[in-house]
């Protein structure tokens, strides 16, 4: 039986062809780089540097007494990114083998060998000198100096020194989250005064009912991991006590700031977030008084809220008062 021939597929009617020689290779390897480098991004932990941002432009603005010079913002925030960056991929090279075995940190890009720990080593190291020498360079080396403190405090005190030894960990670890008001200050006027000292204190007894609303949610992750966060270690009844202590602390020292360098405007939107602050803490410790849901991570994420919003109320009194 005779076949009749048929014409080869043109151009413009809908059939597909082949991809060019080399097209797909081409395709895999840019799929891989953007993999790769979304991983290193991943190593910063992004979410973490936005909160540490919020405090510090705020900061600035309050000590230049208005905007601050365009280039020392930038200059700041760039390196403020860079040096949270450094000490948060520094804490994953670090902390690699307890990450692998908790569900909250199981998608970390050294978890799932997405980087190699070198590599991660080497990121986190570099990051840390741009940021510290740029600091430095460009504004003062006071603010270099707090910046290249706070990454060796997270890193070396906190992940290396604290983490897997004590349940206060979290208290004295902390303080390396309240540097950025520090930086930012100095960035802008060279020096240190009481009103970021006290911007530092907020951040500082906010840190542990914040994190520990979070580890009484992970608890049994810490708890396999090995880290003795206060949730693992303590009763429900003693973590939810000092949870509300410390929101008590958070909420007194905020306004504390009142009568130091602001006006009536922010001593009533710190007093009304502090209430917010305070009334969460205090569902929470009657939830785990009556053997209930504590439900902590609302307080987890009022408390992401609290300190966005207390910051900016910092910002907001400048020009307004």
């Amino acid at each position: 039986m005779t076949q009749t021939p048929v014409a080869p597929a043109r151009a413009g009617h809908g059939e597909e062809f082949a991809a060019p020689p080399g097209r797909p290779g081409v395709r895999r390897g840019q799929a891989r780089r953007r993999s790769r480098i979304a991983a290193y991004v991943a190593l910063t932990k992004p979410r973490i540097i936005e909160l540490l941002l919020v405090t510090t432009l705020p900061t600035m603005i309050l000590a230049a007494d208005g905007l601050p010079r365009w280039w020392v913002v930038v200059v700041t925030m760039v390196g403020g990114t860079l040096a949270a960056g450094s000490a948060n991929a520094l804490n994953c090279y670090v902390d690699r083998d307890i990450d692998a075995k908790m569900r909250r940190t199981g998608h970390r890009p050294l978890a799932r060998a997405e980087v190699s720990p070198v590599g991660a080593l080497w990121f986190g190291l570099v990051l840390g000198a741009v940021a510290v020498v740029g600091m430095g360079a460009i504004t003062n080396w006071l603010a270099g100096g707090l910046t290249a403190a706070a990454i060796a405090f997270y890193v070396v005190v906190y992940t290396m020194l604290l983490k897997r030894r004590t349940s206060q960990n979290i208290v004295w670890g902390g303080a390396a989250g309240c540097m950025p008001v520090l930086i930012g200050w100095s960035a802008v006027t060279g020096s240190l005064s009481w009103a970021p000292l006290v911007l530092f204190g907020v951040v500082f007894f906010w840190t542990p009912p914040h994190f520990w609303a979070l580890a009484i949610r992970y608890r049994e992750d810490y708890s396999n991991a090995g880290v003795p966060m206060l949730p693992v270690v303590a009763t429900p009844m003693r973590v939810a006590v000092e949870i509300t202590v410390y929101a008590w602390l958070t909420a007194l020292t905020s306004v504390a700031l009142w009568p130091i360098a602001t006006s009536w405007v922010y001593g009533v939107l710190a007093i009304g977030a502090g209430a917010a602050l305070v009334a969460s803490a205090h569902r929470l410790l009657s939830r785990t008084r009556r053997g209930v849901d504590a439900r902590p991570m609302q307080l987890f994420h009022l408390s992401n809220s609290y300190l966005a919003f207390v910051f900016v109320a910092v910002a907001v009194d400048v020009f307004v008062r």
